[in-house]
């Protein structure tokens, strides 16, 4: 029988490597000193094998980008499909906060990156292609899905490797995510960021080991809302998400037949609008669910076989996500990676704790976690170190950051339409579209100071100089 398994074979690797990295964090006390999760250390198992190993067997980490693309959308459908297990409060911005504080990563690392471009175009690589900065953003902000499309019509205008620059800045991103989140896991401990409830969790054997004791009483993972019988509810819950993921498909081949009307600008945002279909995918959840509510149809999810299916899709993902980068490519641009990516990085990690710490009412660490994770890594990754500190999803954090998605998209149009603007300063031959680029990124870093003031009040530039600001 000559049956595709690409995939699947694909899939065998992650989960050798998914298991031996649950093993290592079970046995090595590194890996449980600094809580590294499990689908990291995988991520980086993988890094090796398929860029050296796999190729001599007949495989390859194309299949790997196809895994990340899919998964980082059935993630986002499952979390937006879920019940909220709290009310929010009148007068509560959180939402409206944490958008503010992932446009405010989307400008800082745009700034970074392009004025750290024309700083190596102007002095020891003359030939660096001016759209080289946006990289921070796209691989750091937005991950490896988006760098790499976008990289791809970068090729055509001049940009060789690009695809491969993106999806390098995606890994620094990830190593950025692992490591940083690590140090700002154990920051809150010892400065008390963290509840003391929290810091009990995470000091428990078993979640530093990250598996059940023989003897520890089994949590419930998730509640039967069918008959087996009839129809397993794992099945159900499954099928709704991936009737969900179809919705979107449509959805956005709708909206790029409509931008096509409008000629190439058009069909640009239509392009980009792919890279970025999980929030399209948590939309139309939105949607789905609003509906299932007013037919009476919303008791049959369960809440636990969302979040499983959440979990499963993240974990695969953030290991598949790693393992696809190839490092062929950082030998030729070593240094300018190197000091955007550790420039970049520092403004992000410093930027994060100080914003949360005052835009945020409730869960500051919680936000800045999740926040700093999506923004060096995916949301996955972000979603990966909340786990941490909130296993289940029991705070109002993760639901949050989905209805964010949307008010962050429709905020951040004009910031995509200006990703191509450098590229463009190198096919027009017209210089001003790459300050044009930098102009955008400034008017978002406005809006943002402006935003925070008018959220956090008083607190909004208390303690300039205090990175954790406490009342």
């Amino acid at each position: 029988m000559n049956f595709p398994w690409n995939m699947f074979l694909d899939l065998g690797v992650i989960s050798m490597a998914l298991l031996l990295a649950t093993f290592l964090r079970a046995k090595v006390r590194f890996f449980q000193t600094y809580l590294i999760p499990n689908a990291l250390t995988a991520g980086f198992l993988l890094l090796p094998f398929y860029n050296y190993i796999a190729p001599k067997i007949g495989m390859s980490e194309i299949g790997l980008g196809a895994i990340v693309y899919h998964l980082l959308s059935i993630s986002f459908i499952a979390m937006s499909l879920r019940k909220p297990a709290y009310t929010k409060r009148p007068g509560d911005k959180s939402v409206l906060g944490t958008s503010v504080s992932i446009i405010s990563q989307y400008s800082l690392q745009s700034l970074v990156g392009l004025l750290l471009t024309f700083l190596f175009m102007s002095t020891i690589m003359k030939s660096l292609f001016p759209a080289f900065g946006f990289f921070m953003p796209l691989g750091f902000a937005l991950g490896p899905g988006q760098a790499y499309a976008i990289g791809e019509g970068w090729v055509d205008m001049g940009f060789k490797g690009a695809p491969d620059v993106g999806l390098t800045f995606a890994a620094v991103g990830y190593m950025w995510a692992s490591f940083g989140g690590v140090i700002l896991i154990n920051m809150g401990i010892k400065h008390g960021w963290l509840g003391k409830e929290h810091v009990d969790k995470i000091h428990a054997k078993r979640f530093r080991t990250g598996v059940m004791g023989k003897d520890d009483k089994l949590q419930v993972g998730s509640l039967l809302t069918t008959e087996s019988e009839a129809i397993d509810s794992a099945t159900y819950n499954m099928a709704v998400v991936l009737m969900v993921y179809l919705f979107s498909f449509l959805t956005l081949k709708g909206l790029g037949l409509l931008l096509g009307f409008a000629g190439n600008l058009g069909n640009d945002l239509a392009v980009n609008l792919w890279g970025i279909s999980f929030v399209f995918a948590a939309m139309v959840a939105l949607i789905v669910k609003t509906i299932m509510i007013k037919l009476g149809l919303e008791h049959t999810l369960d809440n636990g076989s969302l979040t499983r299916i959440a979990g499963n899709s993240v974990d695969i993902m953030v290991a598949a996500a790693v393992g696809a980068i190839s490092l062929t490519v950082v030998l030729q641009y070593w240094l300018p990676i190197l000091v955007i990516s550790a420039i970049g990085g520092v403004v992000t990690f410093v930027s994060i704790i100080w914003i949360s710490s005052r835009i945020f009412d409730n869960y500051q660490f919680h936000r800045a976690l999740i926040i700093y994770g999506a923004c060096t890594g995916t949301m996955p990754t972000g979603l990966a170190l909340l786990r941490v500190v909130d296993p289940d999803f029991e705070t109002p954090v993760a639901t949050d950051y989905m209805y964010s998605s949307a008010l962050t998209f429709f905020l951040v149009i004009p910031f995509i339409l200006s990703i191509n603007l450098p590229a463009y300063s190198v096919t027009k031959d017209n210089p001003m579209l790459f300050w044009a680029a930098i102009g955008v990124a400034v008017a978002y870093l406005l809006f943002v100071l402006i935003t925070h003031r008018l959220i956090a009040g008083k607190r909004a530039y208390s303690k300039l100089t205090t990175l954790w600001y406490e009342k």
